[in-house]
């Protein structure tokens, strides 16, 4: 028999349906897989390398793919048959580097707009809406750790139609640069000192357990776990971002998780061929979402877009997925969002646009190789 582990991220999305989904393979084929957690923080900025001395499987996001395929430590994956593991968005081709396939995908997520069931406050349709002398009466959270912040900085960026990085020796262009960071300050204002610390998971938390001080977030991370009936005491609706101009195109970017085989892995053949299986549409729309997954298969955002068991969350903001911006994988990106990370909290609250965009551009320069 077969043993092989794996690692994968800290909350019910990411744990659970991969425990639902093994149990049955193990029952299927005979092959046992062990699954280990680390945290959300781990998920975004922990050395892919490192994870693959120590486990045969791994979750990950695709900003470590141009860092991964250079140092060689996942193995290269086959081709599925087209529409066998079809995804939602720019989901599967963002595991594709150099013409390789890294990790096949099996979690999708973009920054979406979620508010409580029955809310009072108006759900904006602008995001000038944020920078009005009223907007406190929007109720409005934001998750603004620094690596959320900066996320929704980036998609701020997309949604104006911005081309990232920029060309030349700045990141974004000056103007769209600070007009988006403008509405970072503005959310910051609307929300507590503490969203500063605060991730997407603590705010669906907040929103649907708390004391209802909040009623909605206009940029985060969409979980479908919160949008099933029952599961907490509020239960969250999504919506599509809003927007800066009528008619503009609703961006975000890209989220959602991979499914990589080690190349130290005990059993390359066992891995593959699980992970291939755990992409197939078969046990996403099966298995993977009634074990509390959040599918990167195309047809379960399609056809489960107003599914009561899932509040329809695939409905509310798919617009925004399907049209969600991937973030640059070369394997400078990842040190380059650290850097940006350690400076930005201080700026926010400040709310010097200007200073801000110059950090950006000198961490670009800095990380990437571009010479001033």
């Amino acid at each position: 028999m077969t043993t092989l582990r794996g690692i994968t991220w800290d909350h019910p999305r990411g744990y659970d349906p991969l425990v639902v989904i093994s149990t049955d393979y193990l029952r299927e084929h005979g092959t046992t897989i062990q699954w280990d957690r680390r945290s959300l923080q781990d998920f975004a900025d922990y050395p892919i390398r490192r994870l693959a001395e120590r486990y045969d499987l791994i979750v990950l996001d695709h900003p470590h793919i141009g860092a991964v395929a250079a140092e060689r430590c996942l193995l290269p994956l086959p081709e599925t048959e087209p529409d066998s593991t079809a995804s939602i968005g720019g989901s599967a081709e963002s595991y594709v580097w150099e013409g390789l396939r890294w990790a096949y995908a099996i979690d999708a997520a973009c920054q979406m707009a979620v508010r409580i069931e029955h809310a009072t406050a108006p759900l904006p349709r602008y995001w000038h809406e944020f920078l009005a002398d009223d907007a406190a009466r929007l109720r409005a959270v934001t998750p603004l750790k620094p690596v959320d912040a900066f996320d929704m900085w980036l998609t701020l960026l997309a949604s104006l139609g911005c081309a990232l990085p920029a060309t030349g020796q700045t990141f974004a262009t000056s103007r769209a640069g600070e007009r988006a960071f403008a509405i970072l300050h503005a959310l910051y204002r609307l929300g507590p000192e503490e969203a500063l610390n605060w991730n997407p998971i603590h705010i669906l938390e907040l929103l649907s357990d708390g004391d209802g001080e909040f009623e909605q977030s206009p940029c985060l991370f969409g979980y479908v776990n919160y949008a099933v009936p029952g599961v907490r005491r509020r239960r969250l609706a999504y919506y599509d971002l809003p927007i800066f101009e009528p008619g503009d195109v609703r961006r975000a970017i890209l989220g959602g998780a991979g499914l990589a085989v080690s190349a130290h892995c005990r059993d390359p053949e066992a891995a593959i061929a699980f992970a291939k299986w755990a992409a197939s549409l078969p046990v996403q729309n099966g298995l993977y979402l009634a074990g509390n997954g959040q599918p990167a298969h195309r047809h379960c955002w399609e056809h489960r877009r107003d599914d009561a068991r899932t509040g329809g969350f695939f409905g509310g903001g798919f617009a925004t997925i399907d049209a969600a911006w991937t973030r640059p994988r070369e394997s400078w990106f990842p040190d380059f969002v650290d850097t940006v990370c350690e400076n930005i909290s201080p700026l926010i609250v400040s709310g010097d646009g200007v200073a801000f965009c110059a950090m950006v551009d000198r961490a670009y320069r800095h990380h990437s190789g571009v010479r001033a």
